[in-house]
């Protein structure tokens, strides 16, 4: 009978009276230790790091198709035939004719 401790005492066979050493407390009157649920948490950061990502993709096929048109009209202009050295800054109007 004398090994038999009380239910509100925390003893351990290899460490003894340890209830100063734990990061809980553990007297009868302490409040139960509650996992918290994390399921809504992680929910509301996986929707939001989501909607950044998309903005972000936005913003790269936005640059990737300003990037294409200013492509299609350099590649205009140099394939394009002239007899003379343009001037950057000048404004030149470009004709096709077309011969049928």
């Amino acid at each position: 009978m004398e090994d038999k401790k009380q239910d509100n005492i925390v003893y351990s066979q290899t460490d003894g009276y340890n209830a100063n050493i734990l990061p809980y407390s553990t007297n009868v009157g302490a409040p139960a230790i509650r996992i918290d649920d994390v399921v809504s948490w992680k929910s509301r950061g996986i929707t939001t790091v989501n909607k950044e990502f998309q903005n972000k993709f936005n913003e790269l096929q936005l640059q990737y198709q300003l990037l294409i048109e200013e492509f299609e009209w350099n590649e205009l202009v140099y394939n394009s035939k002239f007899s003379f050295e343009p001037v950057v800054g000048e404004t030149y109007h470009y004709t096709e004719i077309l011969m049928e």
